[in-house]
């Protein structure tokens, strides 16, 4: 689990990122969960946009993807939810 400090952190960070996936109608399924789980493992921190047509909550999709990914929720601001997973191969986030 993340500490406050290091959330906040993150978050900082995240702050300049855009969206790399978008989440509508169709809902989160198996085959975004691994396109996230994948960028996460290349990016390390990444920005998700829910969209308005997504029937689900926001907060509901983005436990789905934190799990599924095995990631970290940093936090659910607006419509955009951040996400955070350490990588095994190409670490670049240093946290304090």
């Amino acid at each position: 689990m993340l500490t406050g400090k290091q959330k906040r952190f993150l978050r900082s960070e995240a702050h300049h990122l855009n969206p790399i996936f978008q989440v509508g109608k169709g809902g989160v399924n198996d085959n975004m969960i691994k396109q996230v789980a994948e960028a996460l493992e290349v990016r390390e921190l990444l920005k998700v946009s829910v969209l308005q047509n997504c029937d689900e909550d926001k907060d509901t999709v983005a436990e789905q993807i934190s799990k599924g990914a095995k990631a970290e929720l940093v936090q659910v601001i607006g419509s955009t939810i951040v996400l955070y997973k350490e990588s095994r191969e190409n670490k670049q986030i240093k946290l304090p």
